[in-house]
């Protein structure tokens, strides 16, 4: 019995220690659960982290891309990062909860609502950024605008030959009148396609119109003042003119959806803000899960 005392105790403290470590610890087994579960916890936090970036630089080159092609292929990088970002918070949220980071859950959670409102406005600006109408409005004006423009031009120099003597001023008059209105309609198209107030580019639309309309009674005046001779140059500078309208119509029509306007005025406003608040949200979160030690008992 003296014997058995002694060792009554001690089998008893060890018990005790063992309540008092499984109290702390969640159990003789769970130490290296948690350090498995705070390896995973950061690493998923510094993925999420670089997904996000990715996320956004593939969003930002989308709306900045300057062909249909790089547009669409950043736009999708950007849905696959963003995927993987949704990927990575799946996987992190479980951890977190069972670890029972309340300064995390709380980082964590913000994130999640932040980023939602991120894909809402990403689901509005990546399909505007990819139509890509404001950039092929331009290119219109700048290739084929321009070419009907020098066609109009040579075709009236050849017909002005054809002038008499007497008709010569007169005539160099109304050939040079032709030009210039269809070049201030080219200075309209310039402003039109990054214009993004419908009241403005109304005003502009009517003013193309007003030119366009001037061009075609300068026409006229020419087809009266030069002989027939001059029919086959007139009636080239006539189709230049068609031309022209019809590029014109379609770079305005372009312009009007505004796509690149609209999706570079949603990336630097709302989204710009939504983006910086995702990003302290993830830095957050990685600093608070930084400061817990790795700790695993045997």
């Amino acid at each position: 019995m003296m014997t058995s005392g002694p060792r009554a105790r001690v089998a008893l403290l060890v018990c005790v220690m063992c309540a008092v470590g499984a109290a702390a610890t969640g159990g003789c087994n769970r130490g290296p659960a948690v350090l498995q579960q705070q390896v995973q916890a950061r690493q998923l936090a510094a993925d999420l982290q670089v997904q996000f970036t990715k996320a956004a630089d593939a969003a930002n080159r989308a709306v900045m891309a300057d062909t249909d092609e790089s547009s669409t292929a950043a736009a999708r990088e950007a849905e696959e990062a963003a995927k993987a970002v949704q990927s990575d918070v799946a996987k992190l949220q479980p951890i977190i909860d069972s670890l029972g980071y309340a300064d995390e859950k709380q980082h964590l959670s913000e994130f999640r609502s932040r980023f939602e409102e991120y894909r809402k406005l990403d689901a509005e600006i990546l399909p505007l950024a990819v139509q890509n109408t404001n950039l092929k409005a331009q290119q219109l004006s700048f290739n084929a605008g321009r070419e009907a423009v020098s066609a109009l031009r040579t075709a009236l120099a050849a017909a002005s030959k054809a002038a008499t003597a007497g008709q010569k001023c007169c005539v160099d008059a109304l050939v040079q009148k032709a030009g210039a209105a269809l070049l201030e309609i080219q200075v309209i198209q310039a402003q039109h396609i990054p214009e993004s107030d419908d009241a403005r580019m109304t005003r502009m639309e009517a003013e193309m119109t007003a030119l366009e309309r001037e061009t075609r009674a300068t026409l006229a005046d020419l087809q009266k003042a030069l002989p027939s001779s001059a029919a086959a140059p007139l009636a080239a500078a006539s189709a230049a003119l068609e031309k022209f309208v019809s590029v014109n119509a379609e770079i305005v029509r372009l312009s009007r959806q505004n796509t690149n306007v609209r999706s570079l005025a949603l990336s630097l406003g709302r989204k710009r803000t939504v983006t910086a608040q995702c990003d302290e949200a993830l830095r957050e979160l990685q600093y608070a899960l930084g400061r817990h030690e790795f700790r695993a008992t045997r």
